[in-house]
């Protein structure tokens, strides 16, 4: 049994040939998926295909990337989806990057916050974005709190002393493809320091597949490559881990196994 934590499965990537996907990806033992939302009509979309997917779950946010277009009422239409369906198990994706820096800085932290406060009040986990920019993110969620629901570091790419923070704000670490490639050589000291009950995988589909795919459209029928080479650094057994990760996120999310 695995748990795609993070995928955007109702992006134009996947408009032609979605079942197919989502059979390869049950084929593959992927139990659950969450797909998630970047702004107020992504999130309505990704809403609209886990209401329509029985194993389909969604995350309604605003991505650093749109926290230029975002304002209260944005955040208000969030709320409103999140409390019109069960099937909203969290609030993101949210945070910081300044890789891209497409919205101006002050304007992510604001989003950022304002969505934070929104998971707070909707009593929801929150997926957390942070590309180049650890330490305003960890500022900002010490400053905040970490929603008492919890949350993910999403596609964590940081160092050991990142984890730690992260582990200590009581946040899940979420590894995808990266954590495959010969030259991810920060994440293994990660998996290794982090408790196997703390940890989930993803795809972050359809971007960064892993190793064999490099270059090609991810899908969750991949997340058994990331898993494994999780479990392979961990020493433990792919079923065990896998299986184990995935109740950490059912956990997170608030979904019942059954």
């Amino acid at each position: 049994m695995l748990f795609d934590t993070h995928a955007h499965l109702h992006f134009p990537e996947f408009a032609a040939d979605l079942p197919a996907v989502l059979e390869r990806a049950r084929a593959a033992g992927i139990r659950f998926m969450v797909t998630i939302g970047t702004d107020v009509e992504d999130s309505r979309r990704a809403l609209a295909l886990a209401e329509r997917t029985p194993d389909l779950y969604a995350a309604v946010g605003i991505h650093p990337h749109d926290a230029a277009s975002a304002d209260a009422a944005a955040l208000e239409e969030l709320e409103q989806l999140a409390q019109a369906s069960p099937k909203v198990v969290a609030v993101g994706e949210t945070g910081l990057d300044y890789y891209r820096d497409l919205s101006p800085r002050d304007t992510q932290a604001r989003v950022f916050r304002m969505e934070l406060a929104l998971a707070r009040r909707l009593g929801k986990p929150v997926l957390i974005h942070c590309r180049e920019a650890h330490a305003d993110v960890l500022e900002i969620l010490q400053q905040e709190g970490v929603p008492r629901a919890g949350g993910i570091m999403h596609c964590f790419s940081g160092d050991e002393a990142v984890a730690r923070q992260c582990l200590d704000l009581g946040l899940l670490i979420s590894l995808a493809g990266p954590v495959t490639y010969p030259n991810a050589r920060k994440l293994p000291p990660v998996v290794k320091l982090t408790p196997a009950d703390r940890l989930v995988v993803e795809t972050d589909c359809p971007f960064l597949p892993p190793q064999p795919y490099r270059g090609k459209r991810n899908e969750p029928s991949y997340l058994p490559i990331t898993a494994a080479r999780v479990a392979e650094i961990k020493g433990q057994p792919l079923e065990e881990l896998g299986s184990l990760m995935a109740r950490n996120a059912l956990q997170l999310f608030g979904i019942p196994d059954g």
